[in-house]
């Protein structure tokens, strides 16, 4: 099948939709797909007004046009709701298409907590966004019975993987290279410092060890100034993040806002047990379905952040990666492939494996 995504989100980004869309893309091609990303690097770009790092296209509809007339694709997803991904979207309407779209990111809650816009403002944009959509794929059942009271249709439940290659085990606490010195138990979080991340619950947390911080974004100058007794380690490669997870007792994910929170699976991939809010990403990445299976299994939530924090620090690291490994890619991209619809209305057809980005 010859797929496009159309994403504002791509490499070099780096967040939790980049790694997703990222992995998506290798599996469907090992399936035999043929993808062609069409994404910010293909086009003039300009900053994200607030956020350093992320480029967005600038009037990509002519380009981004001609590159779908060029590639005439069997099925059309738009993955995020940016330049680009409206620009697919009066693409597919003026030409008759059918698509998809996913929901990864709570943008209205995104910008209300940067410049204030009422939330209900922010969902009703997206409602119109994905009002044509044959399939709205969001990652946990909980953002879809959110999205349903909001008057949003098509929703599909997805969800998304973790490389439990690349995030090994550590049955115990490891080492990290500049790290040595610093106070046990270490809690640590991993994520975009920015406005919706939550992050000064974390950091104005009583805890009697030591806090990483591992990332960047518009308020870590801030927050830098405001905390300076908290290890900050900037952006990291992947494989130098694997053995940062691997060397925390703790991660804390503070956000509330997130829609699954990728990096909590990472994590206890890793042995290193959660520590969060009972909201929605959490209660989908912590929270075993099945029968007997109710309840935490390798982390802890409560609303009193402290409270998980010091729930999730005595329990087993085996027990976190047991919970990973419910998490596959390769479940991910055929619940992915499954979702997508014919463009125009017919079957589809299998082609090369061909990754243009």
């Amino acid at each position: 099948m010859k797929i496009a995504l159309v994403t504002d989100a791509w490499k070099p980004q780096v967040n939790g939709v980049v790694t997703t869309l990222v992995e998506l893309v290798r599996h469907l091609c090992a399936a035999g797909h043929e993808v062609q990303v069409m994404e910010p690097g293909r086009f003039d770009t300009r900053p994200c007004p607030g956020y350093a790092g992320i480029d967005l296209a600038i009037a990509p509809r002519r380009r981004l046009a001609g590159m779908l007339d060029a590639f005439q694709p069997d099925a059309i997803h738009l993955a995020t709701e940016g330049p680009l991904g409206w620009a697919g979207r009066r693409y597919c309407l003026r030409k008759g298409l059918a698509f998809t779209t996913a929901f990864h990111t709570k943008f209205p809650e995104i910008v209300h907590a940067a410049v204030k816009v009422p939330v209900s403002w922010g969902y009703a944009l997206m409602r119109h966004f994905h009002r044509p959509s044959s399939g709205v794929m969001v990652p946990t059942p909980s953002v879809v019975a959110m999205l349903q009271k909001r008057g949003f249709h098509n929703l599909r439940t997805w969800t998304h993987g973790v490389d439990t290659g690349l995030f090994q085990f550590q049955p115990v606490p490891g080492t990290y290279a500049g790290l040595e010195d610093a106070a046990r138990p270490l809690a640590l979080f991993v994520g975009r410092v920015s406005y919706e991340k939550n992050i000064g619950a974390f950091l104005d947390m009583q805890f009697p060890g030591t806090k990483v911080v591992c990332g960047v974004g518009p308020v870590e100058a801030a927050l830098k100034q405001r905390y300076p007794h908290v290890r900050w380690v900037g952006l990291l490669p992947r494989d130098e993040l694997a053995r940062l997870y691997g060397a925390a007792d703790l991660f804390v994910f503070p956000s509330r806002a997130d829609t699954f929170g990728l990096v909590m699976a990472e994590a206890m991939a890793c042995g290193t047990p959660v520590a969060a809010y009972p909201v929605d990403g959490p209660l989908t990445v912590l929270e075993r379905p099945g029968p007997g299976g109710e309840g935490s299994l390798g982390g802890a939530m409560h609303e009193d952040l402290q409270h998980a924090c010091f729930a999730a620090l005595v329990m087993p690291r085996a027990e976190a990666r047991e919970r990973a490994l419910d998490f596959s890619w390769e479940h991910a991209a055929g619940l992915f492939e499954r979702f997508l619809v014919p463009a125009r209305g017919a079957g589809t057809a299998q082609g090369v494996v061909t990754v243009l980005s």
